[in-house]
């Protein structure tokens, strides 16, 4: 677990000397592909997408081993007609430390329906961000996807210690999905693909219309979560600007899939940290977390009260 030892803020400009950016956990559950397939497949799979998630040098900054961001990437598989091709779903999960305490924050909880790739047993995950798409495109595709999701995790990891300090990674991200991987049955790279997909959530963070969720992601973590210890009221105060920006954002921007991407995994949390709060303050809470948090609107009204 990374714990913060200076001002929370040097962080972004001093990451002390050590190791990989990443402390990641790789899950194959290959429940639902076809039983004539080698279970030893997924076994070497999950070996050489861990390697490839926690051994590759994501940044020019190093990070101590307790430093570390702590994530799950988790592959749901379905086998295909075509030999060594599979179908998946992929969750991942990030999270990140709140100063001053043992807890950690989800950054990013995210499903990925649109997964498909090809791999053979052994095979070598390599990954040219300047040559994302090699000459097979689902072989690709496979090391692609997960370098985007690596390049989004430290986009928002750092958008939170520090106003738009995710940009590059961002940026990264981006040309991923600029230079992607087309072919047969490859989707979730296209802004045809659907509204909610790899091409959405980096475009909304890329677009300079909605630079406001960079305030969103900054100030909810950094002058929120950060200073629950020290000053709970203040804080309490910061994360409900956070909200009244969410609110005029979506309200300005309906259904962008930053909004509800924001939101995903942080129900618990947010009702946590209104519980405690003047009943007027509360009941604002409660009013705005319905409104923009929609799946979890029941949840809110009964907590909340």
């Amino acid at each position: 677990m990374r714990k913060i030892k200076l001002l929370i803020i040097l962080l972004v400009a001093f990451k002390i000397a050590g190791a990989q950016e990443l402390k990641a956990n790789v899950t194959i559950v290959s429940s639902q592909v076809q039983n004539n397939v080698n279970q030893n497949v997924f076994r070497t799979l999950q070996t050489a997408l861990y390697n490839f998630i926690n051994n590759r040098k994501w940044t020019s900054d190093t990070y101590q081993q307790n430093e570390k961001i702590e994530c799950n990437f988790l592959l749901n598989l379905q086998s295909t007609s075509e030999l060594n091709v599979y179908t998946a779903s992929l969750t991942v999960q990030a999270a990140r430390p709140v100063y001053n305490t043992s807890y950690l924050s989800p950054i990013i909880n995210f499903k990925d329906d649109n997964f498909i790739f090809k791999y053979v047993e052994f095979q070598v995950g390599e990954f040219n961000e300047n040559r994302v798409s090699g000459a097979d495109a689902l072989t690709s595709n496979l090391t692609a996807v997960l370098a985007y999701y690596v390049y989004m995790i430290l986009g928002f990891d750092y958008d939170s210690f520090s106003l738009r300090g995710g940009d590059p990674y961002f940026q990264k991200a981006q040309n991923i999905v600029n230079n992607a991987p087309d072919g047969r049955g490859i989707a979730g790279w296209k802004a045809f693909d659907g509204i909610r997909n790899r091409y959405w959530l980096v475009e909304n963070m890329m677009n300079s219309r909605y630079t406001i969720m960079h305030d969103v992601y900054y100030n909810y973590y950094r002058l929120g979560l950060d200073k629950l210890y020290e000053d709970e009221n203040g804080a309490r105060v910061e994360i409900m600007n956070v909200l009244n920006l969410l609110n005029n954002f979506i309200t300005d921007n309906p259904n962008k899939m930053i909004s509800q991407f924001f939101f995903q995994g942080k129900s618990t949390e947010m009702i946590k940290i209104f519980t405690k709060a003047p009943q007027q303050d509360k009941s604002r809470a409660s009013e705005l977390l319905q409104k923009l948090d929609i799946t979890n609107a029941g949840k809110y009204k009964d907590e909340l009260k």
